[in-house]
């Protein structure tokens, strides 16, 4: 008896570390694969019917804003009931007299004030008490991804409406942040986003659950195509993904960060033809993924793709999607590569609903194929 209940105190100790241990063996997945879902704006039972549609199609990552109220709280404890872990797109905070970009506009860009104006006292005000609140709710999260496309005048008023360029728009490289006066004050704001994260860094260092999870910078915008003259329709700045993450660098963000944030929206020509696949793949190396390195490099960082997808603008139910079939399949084998040299450590698809833009993946009441695969394992 007395070997017995050794035995059944054993396997029970064995079963309870099993399940202690599984969310942290869950965040050790390389790469993390996940999926962009919003959700800040429902109500908590219309959130609780998209995480058991998230849990349901096994998905344990998604990238989302935590709400600071009460309800924000308990939507990442009811995640992470779920087994669904947060990459937490964290809060920029600007001072309390900043201007704000009006909203709408007729540029048909976000509103909100311009990234110089971040305050990294307000944001430690808070940062750090909103990560206190998520620990002692027990909350492990997947990576704080700090902002959005700071590279973009869609989310950062520090561009000017319309370019300042007459007659046409500009796409700044590195040596624009320094002479030119609007990519200038672009790059202000860069040296400001970096003050942010120092924030997070150091409150990262005081996180008991939260020590070791990744800080990633706001995922970029990638022109894949930054040879081509500018579409002269295209009335808005921006600043190369190469040049803010080579400005970002040499004011100190690789001691900041664990991986660069990447959006790329790969174009969608000619599906199944070879042409235009070594197409996507060649400017996937050239332009979008240039920067990663391998983990511990000394010239660099990984990748996070914290958003990709291909659009579906077919409405129709059942779903039509064989081009979007064939796309995600072509662009998880063009993954494949850097996922096995550690360039890249996640993949997070855009996304779960999206009745704007067309990407989104759950329609017509399930999971479309394209969503299956764009979260199957590597």
């Amino acid at each position: 008896m007395k070997f017995l209940f050794s035995y059944f105190r054993i396997l029970l100790v064995g079963c309870l570390c099993s399940l202690l241990l599984a969310p942290v063996a869950a965040l050790a997945q390389t790469p993390v694969v996940g999926m962009n879902a919003s959700m800040g704006s429902l109500t908590a039972g219309q959130q609780n019917v998209m995480l058991g549609q998230l849990h349901a199609a096994g998905i344990h990552f998604i990238r989302a804003g935590i709400t600071t109220d009460d309800k924000g709280i308990d939507f990442a404890r009811r995640a992470q009931a779920q087994g669904i872990h947060i990459l937490w797109l964290v809060q920029l905070q600007y001072r309390a007299d900043a201007p704000s970009r009006p909203w709408p506009n007729p540029y048909n860009v976000w509103g909100g004030p311009a990234l110089s104006a971040a305050d990294p006292i307000r944001f430690r005000n808070y940062f750090q008490p909103m990560l206190a609140r998520l620990e002692t709710a027990g909350i492990k999260l997947a990576g704080f991804e700090l902002g959005n496309e700071i590279n973009s005048p869609m989310f950062n008023a520090d561009f000017s409406l319309p370019a300042e360029t007459a007659g046409h728009s500009k796409e700044f490289n590195l040596g624009d942040l320094c002479h030119d006066p609007e990519a200038r004050r672009v790059a202000g704001g860069y040296i400001q986003y970096l003050k942010l994260l120092a924030v997070i860094k150091d409150a990262r260092s005081h996180s008991k659950l939260n020590q070791h999870t990744p800080i990633i910078s706001a995922g970029l915008v990638f022109n894949e195509n930054p040879d081509a003259p500018r579409d002269k329709n295209v009335k808005l700045d921006a600043v190369s993904a190469t040049a803010t993450l080579d400005y970002m660098r040499a004011n100190g963000l690789d001691t900041l960060v664990d991986a660069y944030g990447i959006h790329t929206y790969p174009w969608a020509n000619d599906p199944g033809v070879p042409a235009a696949a070594k197409g996507r793949r060649d400017r996937l190396a050239k332009y979008v993924l240039a920067e990663c390195r391998p983990e511990g490099s000394k010239g660099g960082k990984p990748g996070w793709i914290t958003e990709w997808g291909f659009a579906n603008h077919d409405t129709a139910c059942p779903v039509h999607e064989t081009e979007q079939v064939i796309l995600v399949k072509e662009m998880r084998a063009d993954f494949r590569p850097y996922i096995q040299e550690k360039r890249v450590l996640a993949l997070f698809y855009y996304a779960w609903i999206d009745d704007s833009e067309g990407f989104g993946v759950y329609r017509c009441n399930g999971l479309t194929q394209t969503g299956s695969l764009a979260i199957a394992p590597f």
